[in-house]
């Protein structure tokens, strides 16, 4: 398993596009991503589960991979994350 710290960096944060983007991305590996803020845990193929971490801007969430494409899917995931989600801001 393979783990990283991300900020929340876009100013809207998790929210319904964000997490639609995220699993859209996450689709594209072979690999299990979760996503971690405190103790509340969402798997990163589900939208509501993202919404529900509540990750606003400057918080901080533990992204964690296992699988065959772990290492890719963990680096697509930190990028996505620092492109603030592609949103302009």
């Amino acid at each position: 398993m393979l783990e990283r710290d991300v900020e929340v960096v876009n100013r809207l944060g998790l929210h319904a596009r964000a997490a639609t983007r995220l699993v859209q991305l996450a689709a594209q590996f072979d690999a299990r991503i979760t996503l971690q803020q405190g103790k509340e845990v969402a798997e990163a193929d589900s939208v509501l589960g993202i919404l529900l971490l509540q990750g606003n801007q400057g918080k901080r969430v533990k992204v964690r991979c296992e699988g065959p494409q772990a290492a890719e899917a963990l680096e697509a995931v930190c990028e996505l994350f620092a492109a603030r989600f592609d949103e302009q801001e």
